[in-house]
């Protein structure tokens, strides 16, 4: 691992660079060298000029430097949000962000109604026991949403939907309405809502969620404070460049 992130510091300092000069640069043998080009040219970190047989950064970085821009410019950009959001509402407010095959909060703000000690920072949560969680999945495309579904999905609590089909036509409602419910699925006692925050281009790469008791997230209340996260999460949607 350290090796190959060398590689990729070398070309980064150099342009580009052959076999040999990576190398002599690591202090190693040509056939390891080769390997190691040859594995990150498989994931797209590097690429190969066959006229001249050098090697240079590929595309594969730029997206994975994208993806971490993108990550840090919506930790930066919603903690106003969202500490605005739970002063408002005086409920926790998270920002999660899709990890693999399932959400992670990035940010939390809590608001002066949030008594107990429970952070999320940090946590990866199941995709579909959770409003953040249903969000991000609802917005994937459906080659992968499909490949999620597929699996069996765990019972938190006698309320978390299991069913793929169940789910689905709940994501489609999520997608319309523009904000996801949960009741009681990750918890007894715990009811959540959520809307997407896009990039720039319009793709879905967070949700910000407001959390809470069910005694004073009931039912009843849920669809104004899916609203009020809609609302947030186009603030920071247009603060991440989108609509312009």
């Amino acid at each position: 691992m350290d090796r190959a992130v060398s590689v990729l510091e070398i070309l980064a300092r150099l342009g580009e660079a052959g076999v040999t000069e990576i190398a002599g640069d690591l202090g190693v043998h040509k056939s390891t060298a080769s390997r190691l080009l040859g594995v990150l040219e498989n994931r797209g970190l590097v690429t190969q000029s066959h006229d001249r047989g050098k090697y240079r950064l590929g595309a594969g970085v730029l997206r994975l430097a994208g993806a971490a821009a993108v990550r840090l410019d919506i930790s930066q950009e919603g903690v106003p949000v969202c500490r605005e959001l739970a002063d408002e509402l005086c409920e926790t407010v998270n920002l999660a962000v899709l990890d693999d095959d399932a959400a992670v909060n990035i940010m939390q703000a809590r608001g002066t109604a949030a008594v107990t000690a429970q952070n999320w920072l940090g946590r990866r949560t199941p995709l579909h026991a959770t409003a953040n969680g249903k969000v991000l999945l609802a917005h994937l495309p459906p080659t992968l949403r499909d490949g999620l579904l597929a699996r069996p999905l765990q019972r938190f609590t006698e309320h978390t939907v299991t069913g793929a089909a169940a789910l689905r036509g709940e994501l489609e409602t999520v997608v319309e309405r523009g904000y996801a419910c949960t009741l009681e699925e990750l918890e007894l006692g715990l009811s959540a809502v959520a809307a997407p925050v896009r990039s720039h281009e319009g793709r879905v790469v967070a949700a910000i969620s407001v959390s809470g008791p069910v005694y004073r997230l009931t039912p009843q209340r849920l669809p104004a404070l899916g609203e009020r996260a809609a609302a947030a999460a186009a603030d920071l949607s247009r603060r991440m460049g989108y609509g312009f």
